[in-house]
């Protein structure tokens, strides 16, 4: 029996410091979110980070739950449940750190008498924080407690003709009554070091080339670049909408520590954009396909506290795609596809 494992990335159980200290904990432990010998990430991480941030970051939740819990928790649960009424076969969530955990999401297919699972990381870009921890966790899980178990994957869709579409469409409707000037794509950050190591050639990547010449010519790193892949789905949502080069721009967020991320920053260019007279921003997180704490409070929230400080007029968040009927549906087709076919895609965009 085939069986379907979506995976997103997770949340802390509550506000409660308590919680969310422990979700911090497992998180920023996982040695492909900070990528440092263990003694290192050990001490900064529980001897530094877990003693000052779990506070903080319980007041930034705090601002954005819901009655029901985790904004990320719900939509992702809502989201499933309306892919359980489209596919044939058995399908569970799980979440990479907090509940419900991958081993779980395991365990509930296998108690179904299911062998062969396709596992669905939640996350159209490829990056090792992500797509990559998922894969390599569940198959570590497979191992140990599941042998008899099959485990493949969905690729990354960044750049799928039909996730292209139904984003757009989410954009153009979401904007469709509304006045704006700009639309920043903002996305996810990584620190550079995390696309030097996805190079496997070792010859490609350059984040200090500004000119983002890799990320233009198609070469056998792209499959695992994340930067190259957040500038395509950015250049597909571009042309299906038609916009001109000076109504958008692509941004990165939420960097830790000090040494350098991917560029230009999300945070520095909403105040550019404010200073310089841009009146009316509108932005996007495509790197996630559910809201959540960096979509809802950094961006929502304080994004749009410092865009108006720095002299912008209206701010607008555009919500990911949820559990918007079109996404459910384009979801619902590929799994379905490979319920019949073996093979994910039907065609190869």
């Amino acid at each position: 029996m085939k069986g379907i494992l979506l995976v997103n990335l997770g949340s802390p159980d509550s506000t409660d410091p308590k919680d969310v200290k422990k979700y911090l904990d497992e998180f920023l432990m996982d040695e492909r979110v900070i990528d440092v010998p263990y003694w290192f990430r050990a001490l900064l991480v529980k001897g530094i980070i877990l003693n000052t941030r779990p506070k903080k970051s319980a007041e930034a939740y705090q601002k954005i739950w819901w009655k029901e819990g985790s904004p990320l928790i719900v939509l992702s649960e809502r989201f499933t449940e309306k892919i359980k009424e489209k596919t044939a076969i058995p399908v569970a969530l799980a979440m990479r750190y907090g509940n419900p955990s991958i081993k779980s999401g395991l365990q509930e297919l296998h108690d179904q008498g299911v062998e062969d699972v396709l596992v669905v990381p939640l996350y159209p870009q490829f990056a090792m924080a992500t797509t990559e921890t998922i894969l390599v966790l569940a198959e570590k899980l497979q191992k140990e407690l599941f042998p008899d178990m099959k485990l493949s994957n969905i690729s990354p869709f960044y750049h799928r003709e039909e996730y292209i579409k139904v984003l757009a469409e989410s954009i153009k409707n979401y904007l469709a009554d509304k006045e704006w000037d700009k639309i920043m794509f903002s996305y996810h950050g990584v620190p550079e070091r995390h696309i030097r190591k996805s190079d496997v050639t070792k010859k490609h990547c350059n984040p200090a080339d500004r000119s983002f010449k890799c990320c233009q010519i198609p070469n056998e790193t792209h499959q695992y670049c994340y930067r190259h892949q957040c500038y395509e789905t950015t250049r597909g949502v571009v042309d299906y909408l038609g916009l001109s080069q000076n109504q958008y721009f692509t941004t990165f967020q939420s960097r830790l520590g000090t040494d350098p991320w991917l560029q230009p920053y999300t945070d520095k260019t909403i105040d550019e954009f404010g200073e310089k007279g841009v009146e009316k921003l509108a932005v996007v997180t495509p790197a996630f396909v559910a809201d959540c704490l960096e979509t809802l409070e950094e961006i929502g929230m304080e994004g749009k506290e410092e865009f108006l400080e720095a002299g912008g007029k209206q701010f607008y968040t555009i919500p990911c795609l949820n559990d918007n009927d079109a996404w459910v549906d384009v979801m619902a087709e590929w799994l379905n596809t490979w319920n019949e076919t073996g093979e994910v895609f039907s065609n190869n965009h």
